[in-house]
C-alpha cells in the first residue's frame, strides 16, 4: 500500500485526518503516531500495533503493543488510572513492590526491560558507578530496592562490576603502563550498565 492508501483508509474507516506524507513519516521514522493513530493504523494494515512498533521501550509502547487501554493496566496492576497515566506521560514508574512486580507480569517485562520502560536506567547507572567505584557492599541494599532481582544475584554482580574496574583502574597506574590516562577505567563506568546485564545473565 502506498501512502496516499493508507491515510485513506484511516479517514474512510477511523476518521483520522492524516495525510500522505504524515504516513510517509512515520515509515522513516521521523515522526511517531499518537496511540490512537499507531491502532488504527494496524487495523488498516491488518496487524497488531505490537507488529508495528520495532522495539518497545517506553511504558506506553509496552501497553499499546499489548493492545491494553491505560484504564485496563492500571486496573490489572492495582493503580488509578489517572496516577497510571501521568507515569506514563512522565516516563517515570512511583509504584509499589508489588505493583512493579504485577506491571512487569502484565507487559511480560523482564529486569531489564522493566528498568527500562520505568525510566530506571538513569539512577541504575549511576549506583551501578558507585558500587564499582566504592565500596559495593554498601550498594546491596538499595540495588535490592531498585531491581526486580534476588539478594544472591546482586551481590556478585556488584562485586564482579567493582573487582573489573579496579582491574581496569590498577593496570592504567602499574609501573609498565606506558602513557596510560584513565580512559579504561571510564570507558568501563560508560558502558557499567552493559557490564551489569551481563553480570547478572539478563
Amino acid at each position: 500500500m502506498a501512502p496516499g492508501h493508507v491515510a485513506y483508509g484511516l479517514r474512510a474507516q477511523y476518521g483520522l485526518s492524516v495525510t500522505p506524507d504524515t504516513v510517509a513519516a512515520w515509515e522513516r521514522g521521523t515522526l511517531t503516531p499518537s496511540e490512537q493513530e499507531l491502532t488504527a493504523l494496524a487495523g488498516v494494515l491488518w496487524c497488531s500495533p505490537a507488529d508495528l512498533i520495532a522495539v518497545a521501550s517506553t511504558l506506553r509502547e509496552h501497553r499499546v503493543a499489548r493492545g491494553l487501554s491505560v484504564e485496563d493496566l492500571a486496573r490489572q496492576v492495582g493503580v488509578a488510572a489517572h496516577a497510571y497515566r501521568r507515569m506514563e506521560d512522565e516516563g517515570s514508574w512511583k509504584g509499589t513492590e508489588r505493583q512493579t512486580a504485577a506491571l512487569a507480569q502484565v507487559l511480560g517485562l523482564g529486569p531489564r526491560a522493566l528498568i527500562t520502560a520505568t525510566g530506571g536506567d538513569g539512577r541504575l547507572a549511576e549506583l551501578l558507578r558507585d558500587a564499582a567505584t566504592t565500596r559495593w557492599q554498601a550498594y546491596v541494599k538499595p540495588a535490592v530496592r531498585m531491581l526486580p532481582l534476588p539478594r544472591r544475584v546482586l551481590e556478585p554482580a556488584l562485586a564482579r562490576l567493582h573487582a573489573e574496574y579496579h582491574a581496569h583502574m590498577a593496570a592504567t597506574s602499574s609501573w609498565g603502563a606506558s602513557g596510560a590516562t584513565g580512559d579504561e577505567g571510564r570507558a568501563y563506568l560508560e558502558a557499567i550498565t552493559d557490564h551489569f546485564w551481563a553480570a547478572v545473565g539478563h
